[in-house]
């Protein structure tokens, strides 16, 4: 494996993003994070290029006797995106009923988070703007892109993906769902995110809370500020 960066937190990986970022000049830029990893990451990057920061509320759907297999992904909008993983769906035998009891818990669960962390306020439009989609790490892809599809049919006027570390074969497979790639680190053989960051430490909603506070506080000046 080739010598790959080890960033201290997701703070650090944050400002690497944004020093990226910032070089691109992006039109109208909104920032929009994963949570709850993608937020103190996308917090750096909102800072940087002076922009808002939104959240994208997607949830993995776990197979049910095995939750960390990725089934499907759902995202909360006008109406819920759903991506399913066909390919586990058949080997795992899911039926009809067991998907839809799987995809409301998780919906429930998107409610909750929004009830939490938003307390309220308006997501910030994106229709004509920049949309970048900020997480710490992605595997499988399969939440980033159930989230990049629902946000494509905000209509942005362009859809960027910023991440700090993925697997090379998840970045090309996500390619075709958006108009820019920026992803810090590709290692291969890839095991799994927490290897690359020193503090891997679980998001908190007070954090999420915070942070996103934060950000409509320094952007007051900012029309619909952060969601």
């Amino acid at each position: 494996m080739r010598n790959v960066h080890i960033f201290a937190d997701r703070v650090e990986a944050g400002c690497a993003l944004a020093e990226r970022l910032v070089k691109e000049k992006y039109e109208n830029p909104v920032v929009l994070a994963l949570p709850r990893g993608g937020v103190p990451v996308a917090a750096e990057v909102a800072k940087v290029l002076e922009a808002p920061l939104d959240l994208v509320l997607v949830r993995k759907i776990g197979v049910p006797y095995q939750p960390e297999l990725a089934l499907a992904a759902v995202v909360d909008g006008g109406h819920a995106e759903v991506v399913v993983n066909e390919d586990v769906r058949r080997f795992a035998g899911v039926s009809d009923q067991d998907f839809e009891e799987a995809k409301a818990r998780e919906l429930a669960e998107i409610e909750r988070r929004r009830e939490l962390y938003l307390q309220g306020r308006e997501r910030v439009p994106i229709k004509g703007a920049t949309a970048i989609v900020v997480d710490d790490g992605i595997a499988t892809g399969a939440t980033v892109r159930a989230a990049l599809k629902a946000l494509r049919r905000r209509d942005p006027k362009k859809l960027v993906l910023a991440v700090a570390v993925a697997p090379p074969e998840t970045i090309n497979e996500l390619r075709p769902e958006v108009d820019e790639i920026i992803c810090l680190e590709t290692p291969e053989p890839f095991y799994a995110i927490s290897l690359y960051f020193l503090d891997f430490r679980q998001v908190s909603d007070e954090e999420v809370v915070e942070l996103l506070a934060e950000r409509v506080g320094s952007a007051s000046g900012v029309e619909n500020p952060t969601s």
